[in-house]
């Protein structure tokens, strides 16, 4: 009768264990604290950048937010570093309809674009899905395009020389060698619907 008793404790405590490791949240990814990483956004500071264009951007539920434009062109968060290589781990949420980006290397702070930039899209309703969500626009297709649309997403982003690496939610959707931009700011994009950032970090390699 005791050894049965130890057994059904073992085995209650096996349980209890595994549903605790079943229900805990997934660990965030590596990469976006510590050593050699500076913090752009966090939960409770929209940091400091430089603005391009005019939107609502404010600190809302721990979020850097815009969903208002009123400026005729997008409108930017820039960087006021520049940098070379470097990796950005960024966690945002956008509406389905919302048009945005991380943006690398920017080269005209008069002209922010996917033209003077490496652009990595947010964008799951663009008319044409191979530069949408999870591309570098202009440069790198993405097939198929994930969404990101109503959901907090992160994106992992390095940047070493000629190679730029994209992974969105843990799945890597473009690998892009191409040395047109060397250097420049790093910035955040608000085109259309709503988009928030709730952490962006950036490590020079």
């Amino acid at each position: 009768m005791q050894r049965l008793s130890k057994d059904t404790l073992a085995l209650a405590v096996g349980l209890a264990i595994a549903t605790v490791l079943a229900v805990a949240p997934a660990p965030r990814s590596a990469g976006q604290a510590g050593p050699g990483w500076t913090v752009l956004v966090d939960e409770k500071t929209m940091g400091e950048w430089d603005k391009v264009g005019d939107t609502n951007w404010r600190m809302e539920e721990g979020a850097l937010v815009a969903d208002k434009r009123t400026s005729q062109d997008p409108a930017y968060l820039l960087s006021k570093q520049k940098y070379k290589d470097f990796q950005i781990y960024a966690e945002f949420w956008a509406s389905d309809d919302a048009n945005s980006g991380v943006f690398l290397r920017c080269q005209d702070l008069t002209k922010v674009g996917d033209r003077t930039c490496y652009e990595v899209n947010i964008f799951d309703q663009r008319k044409d899905p191979t530069y949408g969500t999870g591309a570098i626009v202009n440069f790198a297709e993405v097939n198929p395009m994930p969404k990101a649309g109503g959901k907090w997403n992160t994106y992992e982003i390095t940047a070493k020389g000629r190679q730029i690496t994209v992974v969105l939610n843990g799945q890597k959707t473009v690998d892009l060698h191409n040395g047109l931009f060397v250097e420049g700011p790093v910035g955040l994009q608000h085109g259309s619907g709503v988009i928030k950032f709730r952490k962006v970090a950036i490590k020079p390699l």
